[in-house]
């Protein structure tokens, strides 16, 4: 039921006008849940793999019209020349017309389960062709959650960057205070003018950063060419609970690779199948009317029905090899399986220490950034009280806007660590 919901999402994703999630105003704010469904219905990655499950549903039918009768009408015209001979001298000569047209009918009656086999394989093909596509939405998916946490990251450490420039525009204008009525040497101005530098220095990466991070959240959602906007900023603690026991057992059930890998190898299977029914006969039925004549308007008809048994007596061991083959094929998908299954055990695993990891980082680094500003505090008041030096004062504010920027990489890092995480146990984008 899940795996329909999320083919409806994506049809309807593609079916809705591209002024509705195909587009970004000027100015428009953005969530994350926004940019996933640009990405759902813009990504050209998806637009691709929607478009190779349509090939594999055009083959299905395509091997049931083996079920069908074939139907052909065919019609000649020739004009033909003769001459007639009597007692060894030539009596008369004269061209003719020649007419014949004819309907035939051809009709598979027993094969062994040679079409039947066909249909069940592309049948299968089509079904790893959806979870193909599933797969390839998941990480499209990923990706614009990377992208966008990337992009508040990088917007939350501009704004310690400008942050940090006013600390050290103020900084450097009590130092040219207290230079000017006699009570601090001018190292302490200059101190400050060199720290104020590095802080712009600082912010311009940051704003590059930024940019940077907009121009990759673009591409992830597929629009490359979008208008200036905002995002709203979700870079925020929320607890995860799934175990890593519920992961495993949900990763082995809904991974759609891990589906896909597994309806080629049942299709392999069939492939063994399909590839024995040449050593057996088939049999086909056929019916014929037709009519022929020197007049188009005058012309005898008549019409015919059989049946015919074919059997492979000898095909140079063709069959021998296509069944070997067959066989190969599906060794090699039941070791993709076995490798796939690892895989997706050790991406559980990483995503759940990760988001262990990150999770200790947060309570720590939030702790460090409210001693840093205290400590911060400190150095500016015994800066101002006459009794502390600008070096002190600049380790406090390189301290404190560390420890903020450290604070955003660790929900960052939580963030992304949760979409792994959802995208290791295949959960779908509702």
């Amino acid at each position: 039921m899940r795996r329909f919901l999320f083919v409806i999402t994506l049809t309807l994703a593609f079916c809705l006008p591209s002024g509705t999630w195909g587009q970004i105003k000027e100015g428009q704010s953005l969530n994350l849940e926004q940019s996933i469904r640009l990405a759902l219905k813009n990504h050209p990655s998806i637009k691709a793999a929607s478009s190779q499950y349509d090939i594999n549903q055009s083959r299905v039918g395509q091997a049931k019209a083996a079920y069908y009768p074939d139907v052909n009408f065919a019609s000649s015209y020739n004009r033909l020349s003769t001459a007639t001979q009597s007692g060894g001298q030539l009596i008369g000569q004269g061209p003719y017309d020649s007419y014949r047209s004819t309907f035939t009918l051809t009709q598979n009656i027993y094969d062994f389960g040679k079409t039947a086999s066909q249909v069940r394989i592309q049948r299968l093909n089509t079904d790893s062709a959806r979870s193909d596509l599933e797969d390839i939405s998941d990480q499209v998916v990923l990706n614009v959650q990377q992208a966008y946490y990337t992009a508040l990251q990088a917007e939350r450490n501009r704004v310690v960057a400008q942050d940090t420039v006013k600390q050290f525009e103020e900084h450097l204008a009590q130092a040219k205070g207290f230079y000017e009525v006699g009570t601090r040497a001018f190292f302490d101005v200059t101190k400050a003018e060199v720290d104020l530098s590095n802080a712009r220095l600082n912010l311009i990466r940051g704003e590059n950063s930024v940019r940077l991070a907009r121009v990759t959240l673009n591409n992830a959602m597929g629009t490359p060419n979008a208008q200036n906007y905002t995002l709203e900023d979700n870079l925020s603690y929320k607890p995860y609970l799934l175990t890593l026991e519920e992961a495993i057992q949900r990763a082995y059930k809904e991974r759609p690779d891990l589906r896909s890998i597994i309806a080629k190898r049942e299709a392999a299977e069939q492939s063994i199948s399909l590839a024995r029914t040449s050593y057996f006969p088939f049999v086909t039925g056929n019916a014929n009317y037709g009519w022929t004549g020197s007049n188009f308007s005058e012309q005898e008809n008549g019409w015919g029905i059989g049946a015919a048994l074919n059997f492979p007596l000898f095909t140079g061991f063709l069959t021998k090899y296509q069944v070997e083959e067959a066989k190969a094929n599906l060794r090699l998908f039941q070791a993709s399986e076995d490798l796939l299954r690892q895989n997706i055990l050790l991406s559980v695993q990483q995503a759940a220490l990760n988001i262990k990891e990150a999770e200790e980082r947060i309570s720590t680094a939030a702790l460090t950034v409210r001693q840093a500003e205290e400590n911060l505090a400190i150095a500016n008041g015994r800066y101002q009280a006459g009794v502390g030096n600008p070096i002190e004062v600049t380790d406090a504010l390189v301290n404190f806007n560390n420890s903020r920027t450290t604070h955003n990489q660790a929900l960052y890092d939580y963030k992304v660590a949760q979409a792994t995480m959802d995208r290791a146990i295949g959960v779908k984008y509702q």
